[in-house]
Formats: structure tokens, C-alpha cells, sequence
């Protein structure tokens, strides 16, 4: 056996398969089972349904590999690990049955969490995930290190899981898994690429990515993210109905400032690239890379789809609350015309992640066709969400809610999450915040 071979599938079998399980259904799977029986049958039990499990996909996974070219492999592996990150995005909860199943089990603990487990694996993203790795790596190795890595965190879930539910919220790290799957996914369709097209490839498709193409790109790119997130926002809006922030917008107020910095920064943003395109500027030459162009263009889709997604949050949070606001509006029309405070989704963390995304789009912008104008619209969009935060949004939540208003503020950031939670601060609860 190839002992450099074995140390590598191990290492990245019970990395990745590790990071997979936190806040996965086995997880809470085994939480379940340590409720009603000792830990220690419950993890021989967990140990027993994962090792034949893994087997079984380290089988398929070296059939796989015997069978398809590596190049291929390493493409489709790509790919996999991406939508793995996705689902885990996504989340995942035990449904009812299964939940039931982990409640009722009777016997010995060791033969129902072992065929409970077994069961609830069969399908699930670490068996896919232990098939892909065992495509590309030593089979021993992924079978031992994949199945270690489900165990351990099984075990923590047992040991650490309840303190770290009380610290942690549970998206969080989602996220982080999530991010582990797409860095690896990444990774692995840079090294396929060369493989399956050639060892030229990139330096061929980085010939294709001019100055011109990037500056067109942003500019479509540009105009997608404003279109649908416009659609969105015009969509969330109507649902608002009355509820809605007095807010002074005569010239000179802060209100007035940071329209007018933004519709100048719009000007600008979305000039700048056009005039790359069309050959009447030239872009900042040190940046005009196509790796940067590339990685422009993720932070342009990551950062207005924060944008969409907090305000569906809105829109959602809105229409439920309309009945409410029909029943206040009935006694109180002041009542009805007051705004919605929620905490949920995006708005659990960071009080305005409609500007964040905002500055993550913008910022990609710039990287995908690079040029003073861009900077220049970078730093009236800086100051004008600031203004927009602190000057408008902030103060006038605070006056219109008072004191239920303040205890949000103080657990959550501005345009980044805390890094440190309030000690006594409610989390989770469903909630938003309207414009």
C-alpha cells in the first residue's frame, strides 16, 4: 500500500465528510438516540451502519474510477462538491417519522441506531460525497477516514452539540460547511480543467477574457443583478402597504444626500465599464487580470443575491404581517402605518444586509473591469450607504419602535454579523425590519 496515498485519502475523507455531518440530519439524528440511550452503544451503533455504508460507496466509487477517464472524473467531482454545498446551504431537519423512529426505538441501542442510521444515509450527500472521493483517492483510506470523520461528529454532536446550539446559531454553520464544499469543488475543476481540455486550457481562456469582454460582462452582469433585484424590491414593496418609516427627503437631509451619492454612483458604476467596452477608456492595468475578472463576477452574483434574498425576507415578513396591520388599522390608523421588526433569515445577524450585499456587488463590479471611475463609484456608494444606515434607516427604526428596536440593535452589526453575541440577547425569533 502506497502510504503517502493512504495519509492524503484520509486526511481529506475525514475533512470533508466531517465538515458535511455538522448540522446535518445524523446529527440530530444522534442527538435523538442520546436522549433515550447511553452515548456509547448509540456511537458503536453509528459506527457499525457507517462503516458499511461507506463501504458500500467506496465500492462504487472505485468501480467508477477504474472506468472513466480522471480528467472527467475530477469535472463531475467539481461539480458534485458544488451542489453539495448547496444542500447544505439549504439545511437539513429530521422529518417526522424519522424523528419518531429515533424517539421509539426500542431494544438494544446498538441495533436500532444501527439500522436507523444505515437507513437514513443511504442517499444522503455523505455517501454521494464518499463516492466522489473514492474516484480520486486511495479506497482504504476514504473508507476509514470518511467513516472516522461521520463518527467524530456524531460524537461531538452528543458531547458539545446543546452548549454549542446555545453559542452558535445553527446557519452559521451551514455556511461554513457549505464554503468548505464549494472551496473544494473549486479546486478540484481548476485541476480538471487542463486534464480534460488540455494543459493549455486556462491560458487559453484567459486569451479570450480582453479588457472589452470583462467591461461588457460587467456591464450585463450589472444590469441583470439591478433588474431582478428592482423586480423584487418593487414586488416586496407592495406588499409593505402603510407601514413604512417617516422619512424627511427634502433637499439637504441626509435622506436627499444618499439618493442623490447613489444614482451618482449607479452613473458611474455602470459608465465605467461601458466605456471599456466601447474602447474610450482603458482599465487600471495591474488589476485587468482575467483571474480577477473572474473572481469579480462571483462577487457580483454572491453580493446581490444577498441583496434578493433579504429582501424576499422583507416581502415575506410583510405580507404576513398585513392582516395585523388591517386589524390595528381598524382602532388606531397610526398603529397600522407602524413598521415591522423581525429578526429572521439575513436580518438575525445584520440590521441592513440589503446595503452589504450592495457593497459586495459593487466591489465586483469594479474587479471585473477595473478603472478610477469605478473607484471613484465605489466611495460614493461607501458614503452613501453609510449615510443611509446610520442617518436614516437606524434613527428613524429607533424613534418609531423605541426600546424593541434598541434590543436588536444590540445584538446584531451593522453590515457584518457580531462576532460576539450579547449575553442574555433572544435569537432566532422571525423578524425583519421595514423601510
Amino acid at each position: 500500500m502506497d502510504m503517502n496515498g493512504f495519509l492524503v485519502a484520509f486526511a481529506v475523507s475525514f475533512g470533508v465528510i466531517f465538515v458535511a455531518e455538522l448540522g446535518d440530519k445524523s446529527q440530530l439524528m444522534a442527538l435523538t438516540f442520546a436522549t433515550r440511550f447511553n452515548a456509547i452503544p448509540v456511537l458503536i451503533g453509528i459506527t457499525i451502519a457507517t462503516s458499511v455504508t461507506h463501504l458500500v460507496s467506496v465500492a462504487v466509487g472505485v468501480g467508477l474510477g477504474a472506468s472513466l477517464p480522471t480528467g472527467w472524473i475530477s469535472l463531475v467531482a467539481a461539480v458534485a462538491f458544488i451542489a453539495f454545498g448547496a444542500w447544505t446551504l439549504r439545511g437539513d431537519s429530521l422529518t417526522d417519522d424519522e424523528e419518531r423512529k429515533a424517539k421509539r426505538a426500542g431494544g438494544s441501542a446498538v441495533v436500532a441506531a444501527s439500522v436507523a442510521f444505515f437507513l437514513a444515509e443511504l442517499g444522503d450527500k455523505t455517501m454521494l460525497a464518499t463516492i466522489t472521493l473514492a474516484t480520486q483517492y486511495n479506497w482504504f483510506g476514504v473508507w476509514l477516514g470518511s467513516t472516522l470523520g461521520m463518527v467524530a461528529a456524531d460524537a461531538m454532536a452528543i458531547v458539545v452539540g446543546r452548549k454549542l446550539g446555545q453559542r452558535l446559531p445553527e446557519r452559521v454553520i451551514s455556511i461554513g460547511a457549505a464554503v468548505m464544499f464549494f472551496v473544494f469543488g473549486a479546486w478540484l475543476f481548476v485541476e480538471a480543467v487542463p486534464e480534460v481540455w488540455g494543459p493549455d486550457a486556462w491560458s487559453t481562456v484567459g486569451a479570450l477574457i480582453d479588457n472589452r469582454v470583462a467591461a461588457w460582462s460587467a456591464v450585463l452582469l450589472g444590469v441583470l443583478a439591478v433588474g431582478v433585484t428592482g423586480w423584487l424590491r418593487a414586488r416586496a414593496h407592495r406588499a409593505r402597504g402603510e407601514r413604512r418609516l417617516e422619512i424627511v427627503r427634502t433637499p439637504g437631509s441626509p435622506a436627499w444626500w444618499a439618493r442623490l451619492l447613489l444614482i451618482v454612483a449607479g452613473l458611474l458604476g455602470f459608465g465605467a465599464p461601458l466605456l471599456v467596452a466601447l474602447g474610450v477608456l482603458e482599465p487600471i492595468a495591474v488589476l485587468a487580470r482575467p483571474g480577477v475578472a473572474v473572481a469579480g463576477a462571483g462577487l457580483v452574483l454572491f453580493g446581490f443575491a444577498v441583496v434578493a434574498i433579504a429582501t424576499l425576507q422583507l416581502g415575506t415578513v410583510w405580507r404576513r404581517s398585513a392582516p395585523e396591520a388591517g386589524s390595528a388599522a381598524a382602532g388606531d390608523a397610526q398603529a397600522a402605518r407602524r413598521p415591522v421588526l423581525v429578526t429572521g433569515g439575513l436580518y438575525s445577524r445584520v440590521r441592513n444586509p440589503v446595503l452589504t450585499g450592495l457593497i459586495v456587488g459593487c466591489a465586483g463590479m469594479l474587479l471585473v473591469s477595473p478603472t478610477l471611475l469605478g473607484v471613484l463609484a465605489g466611495v460614493l456608494i461607501l458614503v452613501a450607504v453609510q449615510i443611509q444606515a446610520r442617518a436614516v434607516y437606524e434613527p428613524g427604526l429607533g424613534s418609531a419602535l423605541g426600546a424593541e428596536y434598541d434590543a436588536y440593535r444590540s445584538r446584531t452589526g451593522r453590515f457584518l454579523p457580531r462576532l460576539r453575541g450579547v449575553p442574555g440577547a433572544t435569537r432566532g425569533s422571525e423578524s425583519s425590519r421595514t423601510h
